[in-house]
């Protein structure tokens, strides 16, 4: 009997440390601060590399215009050396993300690789006498518009088809 008694001490004993670890955690978690919000995103200037991008592109580079400051861009580049590709990235007014992007490269391959998996649809909208055709499926849903000087279009992105229409409609070309 004298062994039962030794284990119920410790068993008693283990469950008094976990007692007061779980009260120490509470405790850390109640009052020392945290922030659950997602990270602010940083807004990005992308007018020298437009300008840089409009004059050497062998096509007509497209930025939007006119969009609300609650449009915040964050990314650009443009890559001369990988077929003149051209990437603007924005968050939306929703928080959901858009891109505008161009290439030379074979459209096939472009509007995949861009879109990660898209694929064509029967849909297409007008805007501003240009169709553009609905893509879906993939991680990013996309609006396509093939062949103005030899490059492909897209706005892409986790948003809303409104949405990547409304950047499209902003989109102007030079």
């Amino acid at each position: 009997m004298a062994g039962t008694y030794g284990k119920q001490k410790s068993a008693r004993d283990m469950i008094l440390s976990l007692g007061l670890i779980v009260l120490a955690a509470l405790f850390v978690y109640m009052f020392i601060p945290h922030d659950d919000r997602e990270p602010d995103v940083r807004r990005v200037d992308y007018r020298v590399e437009l300008l840089t991008a409009r004059r050497a592109a062998a096509y007509a580079v497209a930025a939007p215009e006119g969009l609300p400051n609650s449009w915040k861009a964050t990314s650009v580049r443009f890559r001369g050396d990988q077929s003149d590709a051209w990437h603007l990235g924005f968050q939306a007014p929703d928080g959901e993300y858009v891109a505008v992007e161009q290439s030379t490269a074979r459209p096939v391959v472009f509007i995949d690789e861009t879109s990660q998996g898209a694929k064509e649809t029967a849909t297409t909208e007008q805007i501003d006498g240009r169709t553009w055709t609905r893509y879906t499926g993939g991680r990013y849903d996309a609006l396509v518009l093939r062949g103005e000087d030899g490059a492909t279009t897209l706005v892409t992105g986790t948003a809303s088809f409104d949405r990547l229409k409304e950047m499209a409609q902003a989109l102007k070309l030079a």
